[in-house]
């Protein structure tokens, strides 16, 4: 039995005070002399040292600079992955040799964690922008095969006979018919997708980069400034729940013209 959901006052109420814990928490911790200051920053040394990134270049960049590097990044390796997702996807769920010819191949490839790719992309592309590139399409590519595979194999097949009925080419049948039925199960996955390609780009700038946050991040570890270090960490995590929102907006709009 579903429980009745929480007002909204009373769930903002709830997230103010899990995260003033968290800060009071990190506070006794940085003020205790558990550890030294330059190990665990108090939460203040931290906004003051990402309000200072923000306007100070470090490692070559300021903190914004950094950002704009890093999204350059995962936009190019993420958009791949939809270019060749989506279409892949539509093909194998209405293709049953494609499916046959794609589907070992890439069962193989999609449980290897896309960290693992780092050697080579330094390895073919150095420090350019090809390696993170290549490490974002792997993480992101996945998600979004597997969920426009899912959402077009669960089209009602009177909606595909009655296009074929129609005359309705494979092209036509695919774009008009298993396209906008699987949208949904596409936007879903575009999430899961953006949040993996996300993560496995930082990972990919900890190695196999010359600037942005992960590299900013390797640089403040070098220079043992943990208050850069989670500045970083802060940046990727604000920007990682942008991109989720605004993919949740667009999966909620999408949900209330179907009427799902």
């Amino acid at each position: 039995m579903l429980r009745p959901r929480l007002p909204a006052a009373q769930l903002a109420l709830l997230t103010f005070v899990g995260a003033a814990g968290f800060l009071a928490v990190w506070s006794a911790a940085a003020l205790s002399g558990i550890t030294s200051r330059d190990f665990l920053p108090a939460p203040w040394d931290v906004v003051t040292r990402f309000a200072q990134l923000v306007v100070e270049p470090f490692a070559g960049f300021t903190l914004f600079e950094h950002l704009l590097s890093s999204f350059q990044r995962f936009a190019a390796g993420f958009l791949i992955a939809v270019a060749v997702g989506i279409p892949l996807g539509l093909l194998m769920a209405w293709f049953p040799w494609v499916d046959r010819i794609v589907a070992p191949a890439f069962d193989a490839v999609r449980f290897v964690a896309p960290i693992a790719w780092v050697p080579f992309a330094a390895l073919w592309f150095g420090t350019g922008i090809g390696g993170p590139v290549l490490i974002i399409f792997m993480g992101a590519f996945p998600p979004v095969l597997i969920n426009t595979y899912r959402g077009a194999k669960n089209v009602d097949r009177k909606h595909i006979e009655a296009a074929q009925t129609l005359g309705a080419s494979d092209l036509r049948a695919m774009t008009q018919v298993l396209l906008p039925a699987a949208v949904p199960s596409i936007v879903a996955g575009l999430r899961i997708s953006a949040g993996l390609g996300w993560q496995s780009l930082v990972g990919a700038e900890l190695i196999v980069a010359s600037s942005g946050v992960g590299y900013l991040m390797v640089k403040g570890q070098a220079s043992v400034s943990t208050a850069t270090v989670m500045s970083g960490m802060v940046a990727i995590g604000a920007v990682g729940i942008l991109i989720d929102v605004a993919l949740r907006r667009v999966q909620q709009v999408i949900e209330t013209r179907r009427g799902l």
